[in-house]
C-alpha cells in the first residue's frame, strides 16, 4: 500500500474525476504571473515554469484534463497554492437536497457531492464547479439583474419608492 494519501482508496475515489481542466492551469499560471512578476520580461519564477511544464504536455497531447495525482510534485503545489484561493464549496445555504431533492437547486450539486464534499480532493471539487458552472442551472447562477429587468424594465429603481413612510403628523 502506498504512503502517498493522494494514492489511496477513499471515500472520493467514488466521486468526480481527479483531474485539472486546461482552464484551471491557465488561471494558476496568470494568478502566479501577477504574484510573482518576471524580474526581466523573460524569466518566469518557478512555480509558472513548473505549471507551464504540465500545460504545454496538455496542449502538446490535446488533452484538456489532467489526473491531479499524476503532476510532479512542483507543479501540483503551485495549483493547490492557486486553489486555495478559490471558493471551497458552492453552497449558497439553500439546500434543496435536505428536502428529497437529487439535485439542490441552490448550488447545482448532486445530492452524493453534498454528502461527500468534504472528502472530495481539490480536483474532484474543481470539476464538480466546472460542470454546475457550464450547467448554470442553480439559483447561484441567477441573473437578479437580468430578471429584474424583464419584470419592470428597471436594473436600479429608484430606492425612495423602497423607503419607511416618513411619520409626519
Amino acid at each position: 500500500m502506498s504512503d502517498d494519501p493522494a494514492a489511496s482508496d477513499t471515500l472520493a475515489d467514488t466521486g468526480p474525476e481527479r483531474a485539472v481542466h486546461i482552464t484551471d492551469l491557465e488561471a494558476a499560471i496568470n494568478w502566479w504571473r501577477e504574484r510573482s512578476p518576471s524580474p526581466d520580461g523573460i524569466s518566469a519564477c518557478p512555480e509558472v515554469r513548473a505549471l507551464a511544464e504540465v500545460y504545454a504536455l496538455m496542449v502538446w497531447h490535446r488533452e484538456t484534463l489532467a489526473d491531479e495525482r499524476s503532476m510532479p510534485k512542483k507543479a501540483h503545489a503551485a495549483w493547490l497554492a492557486w486553489y486555495a484561493t478559490t471558493p471551497d464549496a458552492p453552497c449558497i445555504a439553500i439546500c434543496s437536497t435536505s428536502q428529497g431533492d437529487e439535485v439542490c437547486k441552490g448550488c447545482g450539486r448532486s445530492f452524493g457531492e453534498v454528502q461527500h464534499w468534504p472528502a472530495f480532493t481539490p480536483g474532484q471539487k474543481r470539476s464538480v464547479w466546472r460542470r454546475i458552472t457550464q450547467e448554470a442551472t442553480a439559483w447561484r447562477f441567477n441573473r437578479y439583474a437580468e430578471r429584474a429587468r424583464a419584470a419592470n424594465g428597471e436594473d436600479h429603481p429608484d430606492p425612495v419608492r423602497f423607503s419607511a413612510p416618513s411619520s409626519s403628523s
